[in-house]
């Protein structure tokens, strides 16, 4: 089985993604962290059970020997909900079951989280981004760690031309908050805060 992990919003700086977030949530990012393996940094919201992370390129850090993940190497335009997570006990077997193409298992670690994720060859999922990248948690959840913000995932919404295709894809995903539907491929959220329900 799989469950809803996480929300990602791709930006082309950090700062930037985050001060996006913060003006449509009405809420502060947490502390993230660095990504060395990937040459990424990331800022995280906790929304209860799963989080937010907004992620970048990290200035600073060399470059990897392959792609980044969420085709982070190809993003441009405006900070926006890209991708999203789906956590499983049994990252193999899950692969296994998945559309070619959501990657090859990865064990990688930030601080003292330790985890093993699919990265795909060239760093983009299946469905146009729209199938969950698939991640196997070792150990304390990222969420558990965060300051709660109060604000909770009420719907995600991933729209594909095969929407049809998509859903027989993430049969394994049993969360009615997530909803497939027919047309151009985007993602949007719509989450509870203390100021009333925000898209993003």
């Amino acid at each position: 089985m799989l469950r809803l992990d996480h929300l990602v919003v791709r930006c082309a700086a950090l700062d930037d993604g985050c001060a996006w977030v913060q003006a449509v949530m009405g809420l502060p990012m947490a502390e993230g962290g660095k990504h060395p393996h990937m040459g990424t940094h990331n800022r995280l919201l906790r929304l209860g059970d799963l989080y937010l992370e907004v992620i970048a390129i990290d200035p600073q850090a060399p470059a990897p020997a392959g792609p980044r993940w969420f085709d982070l190497d190809h993003f441009a335009g405006p900070p926006r909900l890209t991708n999203w997570v789906a956590a499983c006990d049994d990252l193999d077997a899950s692969l296994a079951m998945a559309p070619a193409g959501t990657g090859r298992a990865v064990a990688l670690a930030r601080g003292d989280l330790r985890w093993r994720m699919a990265v795909p060859e060239d760093g983009r999922l299946p469905f146009d981004g729209a199938f969950a990248g698939l991640i196997q948690w070792q150990g304390a959840h990222p969420a558990r760690r965060l300051p709660d913000s109060g604000a909770r995932l009420l719907r995600l919404e991933l729209a594909h031309p095969d929407a049809d295709a998509l859903r027989r894809a993430l049969s394994a995903l049993d969360d009615p908050r997530v909803v497939v539907t027919a047309g151009p491929v985007a993602l949007r959220a719509q989450i509870d805060t203390s100021g009333g329900a925000r898209w993003i």
